[in-house]
């Protein structure tokens, strides 16, 4: 992973997770080529463990296949809820939780 080619290591991202792709505004340039070019997706694997998906791969640059950063993704379900989380040095770091019932209990105004 490498923090020259990067404009703020780890970014808050809220609870944006990205299972695929590259958070590019983050992207200031390979530090190993000096060129800002398109950035690919390397080594991408996926392993479901135990009720959990882990989707892992790099972040790599288009003209030397520098390292650029390492992607992990990460989806499960706990109770009633979708439980997403998101680290990488280009894209961030992030969390979101969804319920999975019509209505989210959380969200629910008291009656009284």
């Amino acid at each position: 992973m490498c923090a020259d080619c990067v404009q703020k290591e780890y970014p808050e991202r809220g609870n944006t997770c990205l299972e695929n792709g590259s958070f590019l505004l983050n992207y200031v340039g390979c530090a190993e080529c000096r060129k800002r070019d398109f950035v690919l997706i390397t080594n991408r694997t996926q392993d479901d463990d135990d009720g959990e998906e882990i989707v892992t791969y790099d972040h790599v640059c288009q003209n030397c296949h520098h390292i650029i950063a390492q992607h992990e993704y990460t989806f499960t379900v706990v109770d009633d809820y979708q439980e997403y989380t998101m680290l990488c040095m280009l894209c961030g770091k992030a969390e979101d939780s969804i319920s999975i019932l019509p209505d989210d209990p959380r969200q629910m105004a008291p009656l009284f």
